[in-house]
């Protein structure tokens, strides 16, 4: 058997009307074979699906969920995929604001004919004519979808709605054909139409709401995707421009930008210079000087100059493409907290149908004289104000805003777990080289040995660095010259926190710190043994370079502290969190560099897999630890911590590990992501709190609890309009977020 290769992809769900429905999609899709995890945004209607396409593919995912009673859009364009779901999201909006303008017509009369004319000639049929077609034409979606679960022996919202609607109706219905079944025993008989109407009115235009307000919990995704323009204009090899769509641009075409324009793909610069604006990626308003040589990104905008690119990352490739896709799958995961929310949604509509059969049977059989209309009334009641969707909306919706707003910002969140958890870590553990400095280290001094031959070794030793990708074996290349003649490098071994080693021409030569020389046996003259002790004093690395095992160069090399390492390690440490640093540089240089940034806790001279045993044992004293690095030797230690950041500038392998991203490389961002974690945890928390809150009192009151001790009961139309207002206003707090703004003490407001 093949290896086994899990895709991950993300597909627009159709039909769902609750969380009931998000959690039978779930059901549906993870009992396929090959599907490894489904996990559905109720708020965005959506699925994120981690499956093995040998085993699965896309539509036998559609038939399983067609089966369950609902639909996913599967086009393997992406494009088309999210404009056919983006079509039929919005001619839903639409068809559910018609059907909202014309049950509120109907009803606004029947209201005034029910409340102050009861007794007119025919009020009765009147009501009856005017709630007719609110129940059968403009409710019909929740009788559809009712009768579709029941077939596939399910229920959901639109289960208690049909049912509470139509058992008003009915009642009233059989009450106005047959009024003496109640005046022969007695009773003065009553119609509820304007009951199971002004119900359906509530409900859609809740709905409607509702709608509109999810749409708005996807703008930051919506604004990622409109970075990207539709074309670009391409040089062909004849030398002529000419403009071509997106979808046909390839790699290796050569892409002039002019003055305002945006740029379509990733690429290097080739000829000219100019200025672009990347603050839609990076959440850095500067612009960033471009010349031959430089990186462009997809959906950037170019200031002023004309330049030409090379394209080197095309379609989804690109960086926009990487955040866009990132986004998405981060928008569709679940916190922890979640999971039991979808336990509590799964059983939720079964337990409100049971309690509204308990509560008619408890006043019929209690109440004798009039126990059959409260009790019936008591039975719509419940089954109307319980409301799923707001558990369901809860957590989806806070998630959906606070993963676009960090995008907004520069900051990627891989998943909800990790957006949960960066509010809670209380150890900060940080890189030093490229992390807190610039990572673009220097060479400040130097000193050769007596009797060297330079003009032999020199050319040797800067080809031997010229194999390695650690930034100081780029300061120390640019410093010795490129070589003028090709040099045979044979045996080239990198060890990562001490050096390189490799035979050139003949040569054994070695580049690296203290550690290596002694680690390799390698005698160091007095001359450099000195120069060394004068480097390490201040915050300089010191490297060897040795032939034949005899040291024969020192270099000090500096890396600057990026300027805003300063305040962004005080604001942590303001923050209450212990901040750390850890290197594999020497200590004297690490300690130097801690000092000027104010870091107390420092570990320096560490190999990769010591900086991840240094983070299991901060855990195992009790702190729920992150680590922020850009290499690839950080990615042991990234993949230990509780909650891993890449700094964005980084390589390839510490973005696929860590679990946040920030794409600017600026340490402030890391305070902004706990800050931002801190309002999305709280949101989630506001709105279960109040979503079951408002079960746990409203269930009760509807079922007539308050009527012994004050004669109380619910009105069904009330009911109807609470339950709508409560989703409303789960997905209103949550929309609060994307209004967050800076102050003094915090990042938001």
């Amino acid at each position: 058997m093949g290896k086994e290769q899990i895709v991950r992809q993300t597909f627009p769900v159709l039909e769902m009307g609750c969380a009931a429905c998000a959690a039978r999609v779930e059901k549906a899709l993870v009992t396929l074979p090959g599907v490894r995890h489904a996990s559905v945004n109720f708020a965005a209607a959506t699925v994120t699906i981690d499956y093995d396409p040998q085993q699965c593919q896309p539509e036998n995912m559609r038939k399983a969920v067609c089966a369950a009673g609902y639909d996913i859009v599967i086009e393997e364009a992406e494009k088309e995929n999210r404009e056919k779901a983006e079509e039929a999201r919005a001619n839903h909006l639409t068809s559910l604001k018609r059907h909202t303008a014309w049950a509120a017509a109907f009803s606004v009369p029947l209201v005034i004919i029910s409340m102050f004319l009861p007794t007119m000639p025919y009020a009765n049929v009147l009501m009856w004519l005017l709630a007719t077609p609110v129940v059968i034409w403009t409710g019909q979606s929740f009788y559809a979808n009712a009768w579709k679960q029941l077939r596939h022996h399910s229920v959901n919202m639109d289960t208690l709605v049909a049912l509470s609607t139509a058992t008003a109706y009915l009642f009233s219905l059989s009450t106005l054909l047959y009024p003496r079944f109640w005046t022969s025993r007695g009773i003065e008989p009553h119609v509820y139409f304007e009951a199971s109407a002004v119900i359906i009115t509530f409900i859609l235009f809740g709905r409607w709401l509702e709608e509109r307000a999810k749409g708005q919990t996807s703008t930051a995704i919506k604004r990622l995707i409109g970075l990207q323009p539709q074309t670009a204009n391409v040089i062909s090899a004849e030398g002529t421009i000419k403009e071509i769509p997106l979808k046909d641009i390839g790699k290796g075409m050569s892409v002039i930008i002019r003055p305002g324009d945006k740029i379509a793909v990733d690429g290097e610069v080739t000829d000219g210079s100019s200025y672009v604006d990347e603050s839609m990626l990076s959440g850095e308003p500067a612009p960033v000087e471009k010349t031959a040589g430089s990186k462009v990104y997809a959906g950037t905008i170019n200031l002023k100059g004309t330049f030409c690119f090379r394209a080197e990352q095309v379609g989804n490739d690109t960086l926009l493409g990487h955040i866009i896709r990132m986004v998405q799958e981060a928008q569709g995961s679940k916190p922890p907290v979640q999971k039991q929310v979808d336990r509590i949604a799964a059983i939720f509509v079964p337990t409100i149908i049971t309690l509204a059969i308990i509560s008619f049977l408890g006043w019929w059989i209690f109440a004798p004289t009039d126990g059959f209309t409260h009790g019936l009334l008591a039975f719509v009641t419940v089954l109307i104000i319980a409301c799923p969707c707001a558990l369901g909306l809860a957590t989806p919706t806070a998630i959906t805003v606070g993963m676009g707003r960090a995008a907004e910002e520069g900051i990627l969140i891989k998943d909800a777990e990790a957006l949960e958890t960066a509010c809670k870590v209380d150890t900060i553990v940080l890189d030093k080289t490229g992390t807190i400095t610039e990572g673009r280290p220097t060479v400040v001094s130097y000193q050769w040995a007596e009797d060297t031959d330079r003009a032999t070794l020199q050319p040797l030793f800067s080809a031997l660095e010229q194999r390695s990708a650690h930034p100081m074996a780029e300061a120390l290349t640019q410093h010795l010259g490129e070589p003028t003649e090709t040099h045979q490098i044979a045996c080239f071994e990198e060890m990562p926190g001490r050096g390189v080693c490799g035979i050139a021409d003949g040569y054994e030569c070695c580049a690296g710190n203290l550690s290596l020389m002694e680690m390799k046996n390698i005698a160091i003259p007095e001359t450099l043994k000195d120069f060394a002790v004068g480097m390490d004093a201040g915050s300089h690395s010191v490297i060897f370079m040795s032939a034949n095992g005899q040291a024969k160069a020192a270099f000090a090399i500096s890396d600057r502290i990026k300027p805003e390492s300063h305040k962004a390690v005080a604001t942590l440490n303001h923050m209450g969190r212990i901040v750390c640093m850890l290197t594999g540089d020497q200590c004297s240089a690490a300690q130097a560099i801690a000092k000027e940034t104010g870091i107390t806790h420092v570990r320096a001279g560490v190999l990769p897999h010591e900086k991840a045993a240094y983070i299991s044992d901060l855990q195992q004293h009790g702190h729920l630890v992150a680590m922020a690095g850009d290499g690839i030797n950080d990615s042991a230690a990234l993949a230990q911590a509780d909650l891993s950041i890449a700094m964005g500038r980084g390589s390839d392998i510490a973005i696929d590990v860590a679990g946040m991203t920030i794409i600017s490389s600026d340490l402030n961002k890391i305070a902004t992501a706990i800050d931002l974690s801190n309002h999305t945890v709280r949101t989630i928390r506001q709105n279960l709190f109040w979503a079951f809150v408002y079960n746990i009192i409203s269930i009760p009151i509807a079922a007539g609890i308050l009527y012994p001790a004050c004669g109380f009961l619910l009105n069904p139309m009330i009911a109807g309009a609470a339950m709508a207002m409560s989703s409303v206003s789960v997905v209103t707090n949550s929309l609060r977020l994307k209004k967050a703004s800076r102050n003094k003490k915090t990042f938001f407001a």
